[in-house]
């Protein structure tokens, strides 16, 4: 016999009951946990990742995994605001793909501080203006965020967690269509990675640099002959009308951000350490730097070269590589590594996104 409507919304409503009675009590298990650690950061990078891991393996459908860490990111996210009131600072204004990944890593309940630069978020968090921030380091598109790679060298911040946020450009303008735009603005990794489709359909248009997406959609609000290339998020924020979406040329467009912090996380069980050296300049330097992570059983998944800013054709490398610091044979392959490398820093060891 089948099942009516009116029977299917009952049991609906009967488990939203249940849902608001067991979040009640999720929700003051957490101000509990919170007092058991000495009123400590409600914020913990380790365990929150732990829990959207267990969530994921749990999952039996209909929703999908992403759905679900959605979900539980938003729980978390008001569990915390309980606890404490944290301003996560990233590249502002309001609308960037910064503010995106950071609702993505730490849920909208969750302040935020939009800054002016790259380098007023590190020293936001520095100074302790800012409990967090996050910063962009990577696009798979265009490549390392210099200015934010120079920045880690020098700073006393260490990176505790990472987030990887798909990047959907779009068009958006005052203007009734394409046809009438003489000026796109956008950030310069923006326009790089829609460099492609900008020269198919706005050929003649000038193509301006400036410091964020969120500014561009600002600009373009303001001239008619003008668009921008931003987030969806910009053009709801600017009152400005979507021309295009997912115009970035590599549909897989992806930025990869660091969270930094004061401190290290602990060990989650599945994480990655980023460390910066540079090498002695003798030949087979870099070779022999690498062979102690070889000899320990540590994969290296990422390795980037900048130059080192002395004025003397010298370079340091950025390393990614698998495993906690504190795993023993991370922490076996650290320090032969220390013994060989004319200098050596660990960034932090962190969660690896899901």
């Amino acid at each position: 016999m089948a099942v009516s409507l009116s029977e299917i919304r009952s049991k609906i409503d009967a488990l939203d009951t249940r849902l608001v009675e067991l979040l009640s009590a999720r929700a003051k298990l957490a101000q509990q946990a919170w007092h058991a650690k000495g009123n400590a950061s409600a914020y913990k990078p380790e365990r929150e990742a732990q829990v959207l891991r267990r969530v994921r393996e749990l999952n039996r459908g209909p929703l999908s995994g992403a759905a679900l860490t959605r979900l539980f990111t938003e729980i978390m996210s008001a569990c915390r605001a309980l606890e404490e009131q944290m301003a996560v600072a990233y590249l502002g204004p309001e609308g960037t793909f910064s503010q995106e990944a950071v609702v993505k890593h730490f849920g909208a309940s969750t302040g935020g501080n939009p800054l002016a630069s790259i380098d007023e978020v590190f020293r936001a968090v520095e100074t302790g203006a800012s409990a967090y921030g996050v910063v962009p380091v990577e696009n798979s598109t265009e490549g390392a965020v210099s200015r934010s790679l120079d920045l880690l060298l020098n700073t006393s911040a260490r990176i505790c967690g990472e987030v990887n946020l798909p990047v959907r450009q779009c068009l958006m303008s005052n203007a009734r269509s394409r046809s009438g735009i003489r000026t796109v603005y956008s950030h310069t990794q923006s326009l790089a990675q829609c460099q492609q489709w900008l020269s198919r359909h706005l050929p003649e248009a000038e193509r301006v640099a400036v410091v964020s997406n969120a500014e561009a959609a600002r600009l373009a609000s303001t001239d008619k002959k003008a668009a921008a290339i931003a987030s969806s998020t910009a053009a709801a924020l600017y009152g400005l009308k979507l021309l295009a979406r997912n115009i970035e040329d590599d549909p897989k467009n992806t930025t990869r951000f660091a969270v930094i912090g004061t401190a290290d996380a602990a060990p989650s069980g599945r994480d990655k350490t980023s460390l910066i050296l540079s090498t002695r300049n003798v030949p087979g330097a870099i070779h022999e730097m690498l062979t102690p992570l070889a000899r320990h059983g540590v994969s290296m998944t990422r390795l980037e070269s900048r130059p080192a800013r002395t004025g003397r054709w010298e370079y340091v490398f950025y390393i990614d590589i698998e495993g906690h610091q504190h795993e023993p044979q991370v922490a076996r392959a650290l320090a032969a590594l220390s013994r060989k490398a004319a200098f050596l820093k660990v960034l932090g060891s962190y969660p690896v996104a899901g």
